[in-house]
């Protein structure tokens, strides 16, 4: 029972399956149609979206100040090992499932599962994330051209509103808001109020994005990369504008940036390095494009070289932009003034260069786009490959004879995430998803240094550089970021995979394929 319990896949067969069009029983294998353009496009797609324009802004208010680029820095770091250990996987096994696939070919099928219950988070629940940013970002341009949307349909259930009177803006009601306007002489019961009801907005954003990619994966390469274009051009304006504005009043960087790592107030994760550690673990997940992308490995046109282009360049593009973009921000605004839903239009404002805000929220709105686009793209491929090996039921692996997508989990996942969208304010889901994003990325790295050791002969197109040291920091440096999360977060995680447990032994065990037949341990 137990060897069982670590039963592999084959990789061999993993590989002939993936070609056999109609081997895994449902008649039908996903069409190859990606270029390595369109992974490093796919990868941006998802990485350029949230952490831009969502949580720069409140990682550095809340937990590192300007540190914030050390945090990002170490995100990348982090990203780097592991993008390496996937570019090594995603050449050797260009099949889709991502870690879930790779977990299955090295460690066994319980660790497999582990994996794929584990990334659910990483990006079903992503995706909810991504999108109540994005309705906050589409209400806020709607506003502009005088169209109002009730409070109560771009807010989760519960979530307590006041209008701000100055700016006509809805605020979420928090003790610092309430002191603030004490101090301005303002009773927060005289404003008007309200109470969210359903977050509308995005729950229709998730519906409209799930639409697009059951029509089929070229379409919705297509429709990224037209977004991609966009986004691009407005984080480099900001980079251009923000830069040019800091060098010719260098005073206003000097004071905005003094100190740098501001002290820690006593709290673990408030300044200081531990803030700077608790930032990373905060928007690590808006760097799992790469991940996204490895999930495409069986729609790639040349998965083996296509692959790790794929990966690293969108990494390694993302990551400096990401860098540029923290440090300019807080060096236009005081930190302490970035807690907001929308700090690249606060920054650009500060630069004078008014007529960019419109152009900044029509960017955030088609990145966010994007990201949503990838990450709702990722997770139906996953529930795919876990449906072949049995593990969920077959459902999950229909793939539509004309679209050729796999258009049943698609739409369940599109309808599920949109409730959580609608029904979750994003504090309680972006760090569910970060957590997520890196317990993958240690699995994976432990496998690249698992099948060095125990299938050294297999063939490698490309090879993760210094194994084992690359995947030991890898594994570190994820880990430290996990250590830095708040503890309901752990809470939360163990608890999901303790459900998704129960799931295993209760029905993927008794369906798995693997376990159908005999447990192969050659080294095949």
């Amino acid at each position: 029972m137990a060897s069982n319990l670590f039963a592999k896949k084959s990789i061999t067969k993993l590989i002939q399956e993936s070609e056999g069009g109609g081997s895994d029983g449902h008649g039908h294998s996903l069409k190859r149609t990606l270029t390595a353009s369109n992974l490093i496009l796919l990868g941006i797609g998802a990485i350029i979206g949230t952490g831009i324009f969502v949580l720069t802004g409140s990682a550095a208010a809340q937990f590192a100040g300007p540190g914030l680029v050390i945090s990002f820095v170490v995100a990348g770091i982090a990203c780097a090992f592991a993008g390496l250990c996937y570019a090594e996987f995603a050449s050797m096994i260009p099949i889709a499932g991502s870690a879930y696939t790779y977990g299955y070919a090295t460690l066994g099928e319980l660790i497999a599962w582990i994996i794929g219950w584990d990334l659910i988070l990483e990006y079903m629940f992503g995706a909810a994330t991504v999108a109540v940013g994005w309705s906050g970002y589409m209400v806020s341009f709607l506003r502009d051209l005088n169209i109002n949307i009730a409070p109560e349909w771009w807010n989760a259930p519960g979530i307590s509103l006041v209008q701000d009177p100055k700016t006509s803006a809805w605020l979420q009601v928090t003790d610092q808001l309430t002191h603030q306007y004490t101090a301005q002489g303002i009773d927060i019961a005289t404003l008007p109020q309200a109470t969210g009801v359903f977050n509308l907005v995005a729950a229709t954003a998730i519906i409209l994005i799930t639409i697009i990619l059951v029509v089929g994966i070229q379409e919705s390469a297509k429709f990224n990369n037209f977004i991609v274009f966009i986004k691009l051009f407005v984080v480099i304006a900001f980079v251009l504008a923000g830069g040019y504005y800091l060098l010719r009043n260098p005073e206003v960087a000097a004071q905005n940036w003094t100190p740098f790592i501001p002290d820690n107030t006593g709290e673990f994760g408030h300044y200081g390095w531990s803030g700077i550690m608790r930032a990373a673990g905060v928007i690590f997940f808006a760097y799992i494009g790469f991940d996204a992308v490895s999930t495409a490995a069986q729609e790639a046109k040349n998965p083996q070289r296509d692959m790790p282009i794929g990966i690293l360049g969108s990494l390694v593009i993302c990551t400096i932009l990401y860098i540029l973009v923290s440090g300019i921000l807080t060096g236009l605004v005081d930190y302490r003034q970035l807690n907001v839903a929308e700090p690249i239009a606060i920054g650009i404002e500060v630069t004078g260069y008014s007529v960019l805000r419109d152009l900044i929220k029509i960017g955030a709105i088609a990145g966010l786009s994007s990201v949503m686009l990838v990450m709702l793209l990722g997770q139906p491929r996953i529930f795919y490959s876990m449906s072949r090996d049995g593990l969920i039921p077959p459902l999950f692996g229909k793939v539509h004879p004309r679209f050729k997508t796999p258009y049943i989990s698609s739409i369940l996942i599109g309808v599920v995430c949109a409730i959580t969208a609608g029904a979750l304010p994003i504090a309680q889901l972006g760090e569910m998803t970060s957590i997520g994003t890196l317990l993958a990325f240690v699995i994976v790295c432990g496998g690249v240094w698992y099948m060095r050791v125990y299938e050294p002969e297999r063939a490698r197109p490309f090879r993760t550089p210094w194994v084992p040291l690359v995947p030991i920091l890898g594994m570190l440096v994820c880990f430290a970021m996990m250590a830095s999360l708040n503890v309901h977060t752990w809470y939360r995680l163990l608890g999901w995979l303790a459900i998704g447990l129960v799931v295993y032994f209760t029905y993927s065990r008794k369906h798995s394929k693997l376990n159908k037949t005999p447990i192969v341990h050659s080294k095949e």
